[in-house]
């Protein structure tokens, strides 16, 4: 398909993927891997998905500075003043902000998306339909965002409630977000799908900059005034200087949180059901879904090489094998072992949430290197 008329994408790339320790890490975070055994990282994949949307010269990544050189690397089409390096983690806000407003001085009042770097999507085609009809409501004056259809009463996810059409001719399937709400607990979870009209909160948003930087204005004037001196700042030299004086100043603070759900609360977001496969790979459970069965029902994947695992009498178990020697799991349904030239995980899969404490507990200790 052509490039959407004005489109601009950025994707944003960060985090540690403390859930996939050891597969993960801060220098390798899991957008920087193949996980799903494809031939292409997760950032790629991004790329792949949005380059016959947005078109090569419009597609942004802002990312940390430990993995812009990587990212660079992975993405040769990337131009590299579209690699936008941040000084240090701030979450989703500040980095889609500043690319907006370092797009509004570039190109003016275009059309921005932010797709995370670190999901899978299958099904180009309802991607891109998805992402067409949150463009058109974004030339409308709302912040868009996409739903994706649950397939069960996940309480991994955040869910969106979806209201009334907002009268688009052209996307009809477009609708008023009436809240945003938070992860739920198994029992929310279970009503919210039995009573229909919600969707999980997939993390991609579609914007004209302008109507972004006026809600942040709004809503969060310090972070609006000093993202605005950055942009000045970006291509002069006064961006280091700058960067220093501004950037430790900013909140962390996702762009859920900063505008999707006050925004939604009066009546300024529009939702897009997206009716593609999709996963945020958020742990070993969702990475052992995204792969599918193997041999005898298990999930599999060989990450950096070596023998394949041997798996016997251990359906649904997730056994990911890189540091060169053979891993057998037997009569251990439900486990995942994740062997690594320095450490090794073993956790039953539904305990896999648990890992990220883990992480942060080797944090504590000072046990950095690690990580």
């Amino acid at each position: 398909m052509s490039p959407l008329p004005g489109f601009f994408a950025v994707i944003p790339a960060g985090g540690a993927g403390k859930r996939l320790w050891p597969l993960s890490r801060r220098d390798e975070p899991k957008f920087l891997l193949d996980l799903t055994g494809e031939g292409r990282t997760l950032i790629q994949q991004a790329w792949d998905r949005l380059e016959p949307l947005a078109g090569a010269g419009q597609i942004e990544v802002v990312t940390g500075s430990a993995q812009g050189e990587a990212v660079a690397e992975q993405l040769d089409a990337l131009s590299p003043d579209n690699l936008i390096v941040e000084p240090s983690p701030r979450d989703s806000m500040p980095a889609i902000a500043l690319a907006a407003a370092i797009t509004e001085r570039r190109h003016g009042d275009v059309v921005l998306g932010s797709f995370a770097a670190d999901q899978v999507v299958h099904g180009s085609e309802g991607f891109a339909a998805a992402v067409e009809g949150a463009y058109l409501a974004a030339q409308e004056g709302f912040i868009a965002t996409i739903g994706i259809r649950p397939d069960g009463p996940s309480t991994a996810y955040g869910y969106i409630k979806a209201g009334l059409s907002i009268g688009l001719l052209e996307a009809p399937q477009v609708r008023l977000v009436e809240a945003f709400k938070e992860k739920p607990d198994r029992a929310a979870a279970e009503v919210y799908l039995a009573a229909g009209g919600y969707r999980w909160n997939a993390g991609m948003f579609v914007f004209k900059v302008r109507s972004l930087l006026e809600q942040l204005e709004l809503r969060h004037p310090r972070m609006a005034d000093g993202i605005g001196r950055l942009a000045d700042a970006w291509e002069t030299g006064q961006r280091e200087r700058v960067a220093a004086e501004v950037w430790p100043t900013l909140p962390k603070i996702a762009f859920d949180h900063a505008i999707a759900e006050p925004v939604a609360a009066e009546g300024g977001m529009a939702t897009v059901p997206g009716d593609f496969a999709w996963s945020d790979i958020g742990d070993f459970a969702s990475l052992g879904e995204a792969l599918g069965p193997g041999p005898g029902g298990a999930a599999q994947l060989v990450s950096r090489g070596g023998p394949e695992p041997v798996i016997v009498d251990a359906p649904t178990a997730v056994v990911i094998s890189g540091a060169g020697r053979l891993v057998a799991v037997v009569g251990q349904p439900g486990i995942v072992v994740v062997d690594t030239p320095d450490a090794v995980l073993v956790v039953p899969r539904d305990r896999v949430q648990e890992v990220k404490a883990l992480v942060e507990g080797l944090e504590k200790s000072g046990q950095s290197e690690r990580l």
